[in-house]
């Protein structure tokens, strides 16, 4: 696992970057904010363990800058123990936890373990192919950034094309998957979901549908880079 530590004590740093080293992890430190803002918008990390009171830029003005940029990489703030209007206020930026000050390194280890648990059971949840995002459990879609408004049928077609993109998929495949019944050659409502789902996506302004129909044959979701 690799690791930003952005801290600025002395102490802290030598038992924390022991303590990581010790667990196997990567551990690239700062102690200054600019430089740590720099790193953690360069580079890829696990997760970036952030103090909020530093030199230079402080710890909450890099988090909503990286949140600000689409940073969505694990933060983990610490603060004192009498900070709790800076806890709270990274929480609503986007951190995704908090330890108080003075702190045991394994309860630090295990709350950068439980946060990789909770990320890599989200990123099962998501589906991802070029610009167009959806989540499984909030049931969301999104096209470029933009929020598209589909109906439970449309959102388990696009699900079931996003899973293998460029792979092309009969009507009859899509009926059977999607309404759960045989294929009726007089039917045309796969036809009939695929325009409402391209017209919603195209209300959004931001590019041609990504479901490609395949002459005589089907549909496709692009590989898009």
């Amino acid at each position: 696992m690799n690791i930003l530590l952005v801290e600025d004590e002395k102490k802290i740093v030598d038992f924390v970057c022991c303590g990581f080293r010790e667990q196997g992890f990567s551990v690239d430190h700062s102690g200054d904010g600019n430089e740590g803002f720099a790193k953690a918008n360069s580079n890829e990390y696990d997760v970036i363990v952030l103090d909020i009171m530093l030199p230079g830029r402080d710890g909450l003005s890099i988090l909503k800058a990286l949140r600000k940029a689409g940073k969505t990489t694990p933060v983990l703030l610490l603060t004192a123990r009498n900070e709790l209007d800076d806890r709270v206020e990274g929480l609503n930026l986007g951190a995704d936890d908090y330890l108080a000050k003075p702190f045991f390194v394994e309860e630090l280890v295990a709350r950068i373990h439980a946060l990789q648990r909770r990320v890599s059971g989200e990123r099962q949840n998501i589906l991802t192919v070029g610009d167009l995002r959806l989540d499984r459990i909030s049931r969301e879609v999104h096209w470029h950034g933009q929020s598209v408004d589909l109906t439970g049928r449309e959102f388990n077609l696009i699900e079931y094309l996003m899973r293998s993109p460029g792979r092309v998929f009969t009507r009859t495949q899509i009926l059977e998957h999607v309404w759960g019944y045989d294929f009726d050659p007089s039917t045309n409502v796969v036809d009939v979901c695929i325009q409402r789902i391209r017209k919603k996506i195209g209300a959004t302004g931001s590019g041609d549908s990504p479901i490609e129909s395949v002459r005589g044959v089907g549909y496709r979701f692009r590989k898009l880079d």
